[in-house]
């Protein structure tokens, strides 16, 4: 069982010709548990500042208008990882057999990130080449 967990939010979009990364949070799960919450609250609050719901009292009443069918809807989709108990099952049993978990949806031009990994398979990942010896 893996024990702690590195949890990443990232939005990553082109400036100048190169995919540049902005850091939109980290964070250090000390459980399984938390680190599945933290990707949720994360999703969640992504999509309500790019997709806020109308009557927000923080935006003038016309500020909100809504987009064409064929833009991509990455609240939507973040909202919708963040509903689905199926692949929050999932994305814990990858966590808990080690495996890195990466939730991430794009618009025209932007692409958001979340990713979480077990800090003990971190290390085992770096240490493993340090135990393997070529025979020659």
């Amino acid at each position: 069982m893996h024990d702690e967990f590195l949890c990443h939010v990232t939005a990553y979009g082109v400036c100048g010709g190169r995919r540049i990364g902005v850091p939109l949070g980290t964070y250090r799960a000390p459980t399984l548990a938390l680190a599945l919450w933290w990707l949720r609250d994360r999703a969640c609050w992504m999509a309500e500042r790019l997709d806020p719901l109308p009557g927000n009292p923080s935006f003038p009443s016309a500020a909100l208008v809504p987009v064409a069918a064929t833009v991509p809807d990455v609240p939507g989709a973040l909202r919708a990882w963040c509903a689905d108990g199926a692949r929050q099952d999932r994305a814990a049993d990858d966590l808990a057999d080690g495996r890195l978990v990466r939730i991430a949806a794009s618009d025209e031009t932007t692409e958001y990130e979340l990713l979480a990994e077990s800090v003990d398979a971190l290390r085992m990942q770096r240490t493993v080449p340090a135990l393997v010896m070529p025979v020659g």
